[in-house]
């Protein structure tokens, strides 16, 4: 017997990385889910994003587990495509009971560097497009009566300040102001909310020359590697590693989804190798 056996989960960006992980995570304890993803780049964003490609892989995975997946291209920001993803994921997988509103980009400028576009894009997406998501499952969440279960994916950086993320900060601190909202408004329906905050994560979001770039800016972006970066990423967390995995990120979210959490809502749960008390 699975943890989540009889679920169903929606996953925003479950192309890959941490969206594809949490997706496999879940579906190992017995969840069927419901995949969406953009597949396609963004003009502020200085790396590739998923492929429908990836968003097919996912679903390979997902079925190799033996369960169930409604994978959907669909822009979180686009509020109609978002809601017929979500609409006929439930349609054909019966009910809806977590929320994983994941998505998310970044981008690197200092304050006076931002440009409306990169300002705007970010917003859209790491923000706007997790409220999109959240409204859109609400009403699943809340038809069959049993409560359910929405973690936000929020950052290390919906804690603290980081330099050259102004927009990115603004949108992950944002994200803290919704669950907090979200978790009182939904309690009586027995609906949790809860937020993670990741340090660096090892995936593509990471590991770009544009992300690399950032951290050694006086040698060409074509030519850093990641052993350049790992010490400088790993001077942001306390404990002595650049970057956590993703499994580690969907473990959590996986507990918190679970009856073992059954009573916890409303928290913001980091896991960053210490990185929020550095």
């Amino acid at each position: 017997m699975g943890r989540l056996d009889g679920k169903v989960a929606l996953v925003t960006g479950a192309a890959r990385g941490q969206g594809r992980s949490h997706a496999l995570r879940l579906a190992q304890e017995g969840a069927d889910v419901i995949a969406v993803d953009r597949c396609a780049d963004m003009p502020t964003v200085g790396y590739p994003l998923a492929t429908e490609e990836d968003l097919a892989e996912t679903v390979r995975q997902v079925e190799a587990l033996d369960r169930r997946i409604v994978a959907r291209v669909a822009d979180v920001r686009d509020t109609a495509a978002l809601g017929t993803a979500v609409d006929e994921g439930v349609a054909e997988l019966g009910r809806l009971d977590i929320v994983l509103a994941n998505a998310g980009i970044a981008s690197f400028a200092p304050v006076e560097d931002l440009t409306d576009e990169m300002w705007d894009e970010m917003i859209d997406v790491n923000l706007t497009g997790v409220f999109k998501t959240v409204r859109a499952a609400v009403p699943h969440l809340r038809a069959h009566g049993q409560g359910g279960a929405i973690v936000l994916t929020s950052s290390t950086a919906g804690i603290k300040g980081l330099g050259n993320l102004a927009h990115y900060v603004a949108a992950k601190h944002g994200v803290v102001g919704l669950v907090k909202t979200l978790a009182n408004e939904l309690a009586p329906d027995m609906i949790r909310v809860n937020s993670v905050h990741p340090t660096s994560v090892s995936t593509d979001m990471i590991h770009n020359r544009k992300t690399y770039g950032n951290f050694v800016p006086d040698k060409p972006e074509d030519e850093v590697t990641r052993d350049d970066v790992a010490p400088m990423f790993q001077g942001l967390n306390a404990l002595p590693v650049p970057w956590v995995e993703s499994s580690d990120i969907s473990n959590a979210i996986l507990w918190l989804v679970s009856d073992d959490a059954r009573y916890v809502t409303g928290v913001q749960l980091p896991v960053d190798a210490g990185s929020v008390i550095k």
